[in-house]
C-alpha cells in the first residue's frame, strides 16, 4: 500500500511502529516530514506537505503512542 500525505492515521501508524520510544509531540515539522519521507510505503512528493497535514499526522502517532505510554 502506498502511502500519501492524506493517509495521516496509517502514516501515524507506520511512525509509532518504527519509533515506538519517541514521544510525538517532542519533534519538529522538520524532523517529522523527514520521518515521513523515509517511511518504505511513502509515495508522495515531499513538497506537497503543509504545516496542518503534518499535524494532523503528529496527532495520529500521538493516539497511537499514548495507547502504550499513557
Amino acid at each position: 500500500m502506498k502511502l500519501h500525505w492524506n493517509d495521516s492515521d496509517e502514516i501515524g501508524f507506520q511512525l509509532y511502529e518504527k519509533f515506538p520510544d519517541i514521544e510525538p509531540l517532542t519533534l519538529r515539522f522538520t524532523d517529522l516530514h523527514k520521518k515521513v519521507c523515509e517511511l518504505g510505503e511513502f509515495a508522495d512528493d515531499p513538497k506537497e506537505s503543509s504545516e496542518g497535514i503534518l499535524e494532523a499526522i503528529q496527532m495520529a502517532w500521538l493516539d497511537e503512542w499514548k495507547e502504550d505510554h499513557g
